[in-house]
């Protein structure tokens, strides 16, 4: 059974940090690009940042690039999502995803924020910056 858990989210003061964890398991972990989604309230799911499997590549959305910084541990079957200077906007349902395909290819589903094309969810969690 494919899983994907994430844990990490919490209430932070804006200009802080946190690092998010998707612990993944039941499929082989460097067979799919894998990354970041988020939902704020009232709002379409967004992809925030992706990463591949084989060399490394990102993808980050314009409104984090230079704050969050993801990265995966194959020997831990583990995906991070590094954020810093946190602002009110990134308030939301933080989602781990994976998509069996390759990077240049996979990325189109979270620049185009295809949430629909995503192999593999997790249960999300709540990332809330005050002001």
């Amino acid at each position: 059974e494919v899983q994907l858990v994430e844990s990490g989210g919490g209430l932070v003061q804006a200009g802080g940090s946190l690092r998010l964890s998707c612990a993944a398991s039941g499929f082989t972990f460097d067979d799919y690009t894998i990354g970041w989604f988020r939902q704020a309230p009232g709002k379409e799911r967004e992809g925030v940042s992706c990463i591949s499997s084989t060399d490394g590549s990102t993808y980050y959305a314009d409104s984090v690039k230079g704050r969050f910084t993801i990265s995966r541990d194959s020997a831990k079957n583990t995906l991070y999502l590094q954020m810093h200077s946190l602002k009110p906007e990134d308030t939301a349902v933080y989602y781990c995803a994976a998509l069996f395909a390759p990077f240049w290819t996979a990325s189109v589903a979270w620049i185009e924020s295809r949430s629909g094309a995503l192999d593999a969810w997790g249960q999300g969690t709540l990332v809330t910056v005050s002001s």
